[in-house]
C-alpha cells in the first residue's frame, strides 16, 4: 500500500454503547427488563464524513430537547435572580467607615502638617505665609486658607501661644471650630414632597458618577420601603441610558427612557407622568453632563425645571450636584459656576475614598455656602452616605489634635 493509499483509506469508526438517559415510557407499568441502548458514533469529527447518530424511534427529538432547555433556562434564571439579590442586599448592607473612606485626606493633611510644624522656629509673618500655603496645597482653596490664616493671628496673639505644641493645638482647634461653624445654619437634609411624588434632579459634568449615584440613592430609597421611578433624561452621552437602565434592572426600579439624541425633556416629562400614575414616592432624574458655559444646554435644564413644575407645582425638592472628590479645585470651580446657573440644594461629593483631596468640602462650605449632602466612600450602595459634618471634622483633623487618640 503506498503512501497517498494509506491518507485515502477511511479509519474504522468505533462503535460506542450509551445508555438513554431521558424518561423511558414503562409498558405495562413494569420497568423493562434490558435498559434501551442507541449506537453512536465517535463524535470526533472524520475528514469528508458526516457524523450519525442513531435515536430510537420511540423517543422523538422534540420531546427531549425543550426537557434540556427548560432545566437550563430555570437553572440560568435563578442563578441570576439569586446573585442580583444577594448583591443588593450586600450591597446596601455593606457600608464603609468613614475613618477608612478619608484615609487618603487624613494621611496628607498629616504629612503637610508635620513637614510644615516641623519647620517651626517662631510666630511671624513667615510662619504664616507658610500657613496659608500649607493650606492652600491642603485643597482648602485661596480665599477659605487667607480668611483662615487672619483668623488665626488673631487667636495665637489672643491665647499667647508661644510653643510648638500650643501653636499647633491652636491652630488645629480653630479649624475644626470654623469647619463646624459653617454648618450652623446648613441643612444638609433631604426634603420631600408632602404629598405624591418627589423630583431629585441630578446635575452635573460627564464622568463624576451622577448615573452611578443615582443607582446607588435609588436603591437605597427602594430597601427603605419607597417606590422609586428614574428618568434617562441624559439622551447625548452613549451608554448613559444603558447604564441607568442596568441600575434600574438590578434593583427592581422601572426606568422611562428615550430614543437616542431624543428631547431630554420629553423623557422628563414621560418619567413625572409615569411617577404620578404608578403613585410612585421618589423620581429621580439623571440629566445630561453639561457644560456650565454652554448656554443651550443650560436652557435645556431651565426646560426641564418647567416641565416638572407645570406637572408637580413644587418640584424639583432637591437638584443635586454630583462632584467628584479627585478633582479638588476643579469641583469647586464646577459648583461656583453651577450654583450661579441652576438652583443648587446640594452636593454628592463622590468617589471620596480614591483622593487625597478630600478638603474641597471646607472651600464648597464656606465660599458657596451649599450643604454637602451624600459623599461616596466605596463602590457598594451602602457606601454612599449622608454628610455628617462633626464625623467629619473629627476624621480628617482628629489625627492632628493634641492628646486624640485618633
Amino acid at each position: 500500500m503506498g503512501l497517498f493509499d494509506f491518507f485515502k483509506k477511511k479509519p474504522a469508526a468505533p462503535k460506542v454503547v450509551v445508555e438513554v438517559l431521558y424518561p423511558q415510557t414503562w409498558e405495562n407499568g413494569e420497568a423493562p427488563v434490558e435498559p434501551t441502548v442507541l449506537a453512536a458514533e465517535v463524535l470526533q469529527p472524520t475528514p469528508g464524513e458526516a457524523v450519525e447518530i442513531q435515536v430510537p424511534s420511540h423517543i422523538a427529538a422534540e420531546e427531549v430537547a425543550p426537557v434540556a432547555e427548560v432545566v437550563e433556562t430555570v437553572e440560568t434564571e435563578t442563578e441570576t435572580e439569586t446573585e442580583t439579590e444577594t448583591e443588593t442586599e450586600t450591597a446596601v448592607t455593606s457600608e464603609t467607615n468613614l475613618d477608612e473612606g478619608l484615609t487618603k485626606t487624613r494621611k496628607t493633611w498629616s504629612e503637610r502638617w508635620n513637614a510644615f510644624m516641623a519647620n517651626f522656629r517662631s510666630v511671624d509673618e513667615d510662619f504664616f505665609e507658610e500657613l496659608e500655603e500649607t493650606l492652600i496645597g491642603a485643597d482648602v482653596g485661596a480665599q477659605t486658607a487667607l480668611q483662615l490664616t487672619d483668623e488665626l493671628r488673631n487667636e495665637v496673639k489672643l491665647q499667647n501661644a508661644k510653643s510648638k505644641a500650643d501653636i499647633s493645638r491652636v491652630i488645629i482647634d480653630k479649624l475644626v471650630e470654623h469647619y463646624r461653624s459653617q454648618g450652623v445654619n446648613e441643612d444638609a437634609s433631604m426634603h420631600f414632597a408632602p404629598e405624591g411624588p418627589t423630583v431629585i434632579l441630578f446635575v452635573g459634568v460627564n464622568g463624576v458618577g451622577k448615573t452611578t449615584t443615582i443607582g446607588k440613592m435609588s436603591a437605597r430609597y427602594k430597601a427603605e420601603g419607597k417606590q422609586v421611578v428614574l428618568a434617562a433624561a441624559d439622551t447625548f452621552r452613549a451608554g448613559a441610558t444603558q447604564q441607568l437602565q442596568a441600575w434600574g434592572e438590578r434593583n427592581g426600579i422601572p426606568v422611562v427612557a428615550g430614543a437616542a439624541n431624543a428631547d431630554p425633556a420629553s423623557v422628563v416629562y414621560d418619567g413625572v407622568k409615569t411617577a404620578i400614575e404608578t403613585n410612585a414616592d421618589i423620581l429621580f432624574v439623571d440629566t445630561a453632563g453639561r457644560l456650565q458655559n454652554n448656554i443651550n444646554l443650560m436652557q435645556e435644564l431651565a426646560k426641564m425645571k418647567r416641565i416638572i413644575t407645570r406637572e408637580l407645582p413644587n418640584e424639583p425638592q432637591e437638584v443635586l450636584l454630583a462632584l467628584d472628590a479627585t478633582t479638588g479645585q476643579n469641583a469647586l470651580q464646577q459648583a461656583r459656576l453651577f450654583k450661579d446657573s441652576t438652583d443648587v440644594t446640594g452636593i454628592v461629593l463622590t468617589k471620596l475614598d480614591g483622593t487625597a483631596k478630600g478638603g474641597i468640602i471646607l472651600p464648597i462650605r464656606n465660599e458657596l455656602h451649599l450643604p454637602v449632602k451624600w459623599v461616596g466612600l466605596g463602590e457598594q450602595v451602602g457606601d454612599l452616605q449622608p454628610f455628617d459634618a462633626d464625623d467629619f471634622a473629627k476624621s480628617l483633623f482628629g489625627s492632628l489634635l493634641i492628646g486624640d487618640d485618633k
